[in-house]
């Protein structure tokens, strides 16, 4: 299969987007340097937090602020788009139409990844950002493939956004148990089948095993993705 560029815009944050790019050299099928993709990574930091884009209605500051990378990466030759932010794939059919490169849709190839291993009507929790959550765009994606999708309540979804911006996001020590118990809550109290961690911030904590098993990693499935598209074997 023919090689191909992989275009990365990054920053969102510069720390998922360094988790992401471990994963790819990680879990590609190497044996020496000239295996490995070929990326352009944008490590574009200053963009406008995602979150508060899409709560107070305001996604044009991030689209204006996101366009030049696209002509950057166009100009680079890459073949396909990965966005390491899952809260950032709101705006995505804005985003593809900035430019003619494909964007990998990291939301959808989830639910489908979700959908041929469960098959439908399966439950499905996720911890992630209030601005993914409110967004609902994991929800419309699920309702496509007839899956069943539950967001954490109130409480719950407080513990959430302080791990991920109170902890990972201001680059502090993370206990990997309190992410494990919401895992544990989703699967054991509200009889989730498998949990979204749908926030590349919680992707930079190393779960247990049993946590593993019970979840699935966006940032992994875009990783895998990323991989194929670039003409290259996952190991």
């Amino acid at each position: 299969m023919e090689q191909k560029t992989l275009g990365v815009i990054g920053g969102m944050g510069p720390k998922a987007t360094s988790v992401f790019f471990d994963k790819i050299v990680n879990q590609t099928e190497a044996h020496k340097d000239q295996d490995h993709l070929n990326m352009v990574i944008l490590n574009h930091a200053t963009l406008p937090d995602r979150t508060n884009a899409i709560l107070t209605n305001t996604g044009e500051t991030f689209l204006d602020a996101v366009k030049n990378d696209f002509k950057l990466l166009e100009a680079a030759g890459v073949a396909n788009i990965a966005i390491p932010c899952n809260t950032s794939h709101y705006f995505y059919d804005e985003l593809q139409k900035l430019t003619n490169i494909p964007i990998i849709n990291m939301v959808e190839e989830t639910i489908k990844e979700i959908h041929n291993r469960h098959g439908e009507g399966t439950k499905v929790g996720i911890l992630a950002t209030n601005g993914t959550i409110r967004s609902g765009i994991y929800a419309d994606v699920c309702k496509k493939y007839n899956l069943e999708l539950l967001a954490p309540n109130d409480s719950l979804q407080e513990k959430v956004m302080d791990i991920i911006y109170n902890n990972v996001k201001s680059d502090l020590d993370v206990d990997s148990s309190e992410l494990e118990q919401l895992i544990k809550h989703l699967v054991e109290q509200e009889h989730c089948k498998i949990v979204i961690l749908a926030c590349t911030e919680l992707s930079c904590i190393k779960l247990s095993d049993e946590a593993v098993k019970s979840s699935i990693d966006a940032m992994n499935v875009l990783v895998e993705r990323s991989i194929l598209r670039s003409g290259k074997h996952v190991k």
